[in-house]
């Protein structure tokens, strides 16, 4: 192919995906996706192979959109599917990551053949279940909201003009104008998605750009493929564990053996401990959405996009029944917790097999923290995901106060979510200052966050980690700070774990703090100036 052609509609394809994700959020009713841009967009082939993805967007949702389609094709044949058809799916066992992870897929035509799919997903504010936002007792993934299993309908006949689909949605939710409202959104990201694909198709013919769609795999397939061949040939291991299962004290460990032949790399998470009866679990696609994403941050750089052939040079195993690859009807609500000491067990043993490219753990927690409202019969629900610091390399400090490395959303600002909840009020957000790993490098700092009940009834939903077992340091460096979340209530200081559900009071102020990340070499190597810096700053 000609290769001015293959570069210009390759990054086409990925223009096409990020615009996708800006119409998504854009268009979105609820703050977690129109503030904080939980969501993601991609262009799939006409087999269902995904091309290119919102790389501003969620790593940990993009990586699991091919498992997610193929479960749908194999009850729902591509060959049927007519114009206006769409795939929906939110089901853990079936490749969405929870049920509040609700992928769309929709078939773009040309000249009456399919030649490609746009795909959308957004985590949507509530899903029913069996509380408002987050079920924290959930003993079972039926409890955590509405199952969609892999479906077919059609946009006219069951969506549009309160069709069938939507109207029964819209009956299992507590807050139906924003979770349809942004299941609209994604309806509309999918539609510039196709209008790009026709334009392409229109200019340089559908086979040339099918032609390019799969060189855009083979290219990633190969740039992964010489970055692990650049890996001395060998079998390195990597630990963490997450603080508890919210039931018990007992840390969850995680193991990952990373195995390298030539220009083929395995992962596999025997030794992790069994699943928990708590929504801790994370189901198989949540594990290689989040391996992928380690592999290909540490081994490849930002030309590289993330598609289909990242993962066809990495194989991932997870026995069945373990944290990481639970037996249904097992609860996965809060799964990214066990998906980040994933990501970190995998980071600790390619740290092993590339010093010079390790990097120390960073909070790498998502700290899901809903608070619910019923009033005058209606539901307020307010859903954030908050940020930490990252880990510090060999050639510069963490990151302040940002998400994850799986996360990538947005902080939600103040003023936003003063506009939109009456219940309660931000009574202060800042940096946690000596929060970050010392070192030569330090860790990242955590933040707070205070927020302010103003009414009797209010519930707070919480679940996040590292609130007992800190980020640790790398080549010397020290840990990170632990977070933590407490209720003020007069002059009482009431504790709250990681994974609890509090009942609140009027005049409760709760206090969210995020932990920091592990520092990197010999504190006493600092140089002068860093430290100068952190002074006049007020970090430390």
């Amino acid at each position: 192919m000609n290769p001015v052609d293959q570069a210009v509609i390759s990054q086409a394809l990925l223009s096409a995906a990020r615009e996708m994700g800006i119409a998504l959020y854009r268009s979105a009713y609820s703050s977690v996706v129109r503030d904080g841009k939980d969501a993601s967009t991609g262009i799939l082939d006409a087999d269902g192979n995904a091309v290119a993805q919102s790389d501003e967007l969620i790593p940990m949702l993009v990586g699991s959109l091919s498992i997610t389609f193929r479960s749908c094709a194999a009850r729902y044949p591509i060959a049927k599917l007519r114009e206006g058809d769409f795939y929906i799916c939110n089901h853990p066992y079936h490749g969405a990551h929870h049920l509040q992870d609700i992928l769309i897929f929709v078939p773009i035509f040309f000249e009456g053949k399919i030649v490609a799919f746009s795909a959308a997903v957004a985590h949507h504010l509530d899903i029913g279940g069996g509380a408002p936002g987050l079920n924290s007792s959930s003993t079972d993934y039926f409890q955590e909201g509405l199952v969609i299993p892999p479906s077919r309908y059609n946009l006219a006949d069951d969506w549009n003009d309160d069709g069938p689909l939507r109207h029964f949605i819209g009956a299992n939710i507590r807050v139906p104008e924003a979770t349809l409202g942004d299941i609209d959104s994604q309806f509309a990201a999918c539609a510039v998605g196709a209008a790009r694909v026709h334009e392409m198709c229109r200019k340089y013919g559908a086979a040339t750009v099918t032609e390019a769609m799969g060189e855009m795999i083979a290219y990633v397939e190969r740039r992964v493929r010489a970055s692990i061949a650049a890996i001395p040939d060998g079998t390195y291991v990597g630990e963490d564990a997450l603080d508890d299962d919210g039931l018990s004290e007992a840390p969850l460990p995680i193991k990952a053996t990373v195995t390298v032949r030539g220009d083929s790399l395995t992962v596999d998470f025997t030794g992790t401990c069994p699943q928990v009866k708590s929504h801790m679990n994370a189901p198989f696609a949540s594990t290689v959405s989040a391996t992928l994403a380690c592999i290909k941050s540490v081994l490849s750089g930002e030309d590289v996009p993330f598609n289909e052939g990242a993962s066809r040079a990495v194989t991932v195993i997870a026995p069945e029944g373990c944290l990481l690859n639970p037996r249904p009807p097992a609860p996965v609500r809060a799964r990214m917790e066990a998906s980040y000491r994933a990501y970190d067990a995998v980071l600790k043993a390619l740290g092993q097999a590339m010093p010079d490219r390790a990097i120390a753990c960073g909070y790498d927690t998502t700290t899901g923290f809903c608070l619910s409202y019923l009033q005058d019969g209606r539901y307020r629900v307010f859903l954030e995901l908050r940020d930490g610091g990252y880990g510090a390399s060999a050639d510069g400090d963490g990151c302040d106060a940002v998400a994850g490395p799986l996360s990538n959303c947005t902080n939600t600002p103040i003023e936003q979510i003063d506009a939109d909840y009456d219940f309660f009020r931000i009574e202060h957000y800042r940096l946690r200052p000596g929060t970050g790993g010392a070192g030569r490098q330090r860790g990242g700092l955590g933040s707070s966050r205070g927020y302010r009940i103003l009414a009797d009834g209010v519930r707070l939903a919480i679940y996040a980690d590292r609130f007992r077992i800190a980020a640790g340091g790398l080549a010397g460096g020290g840990p990170g700070a632990l977070g933590f979340c407490h209720v003020h209530r007069g002059d009482e200081v009431i504790e709250v774990r990681s994974k609890a559900d509090v009942s609140l009071r009027k005049g409760d102020i709760i206090v969210l703090a995020s932990g920091g990340g592990g520092g990197h070499g010999d504190p006493a190597l600092r140089g002068r100036a860093a430290i100068a810096a952190d002074e006049a700053q007020g970090y430390v």
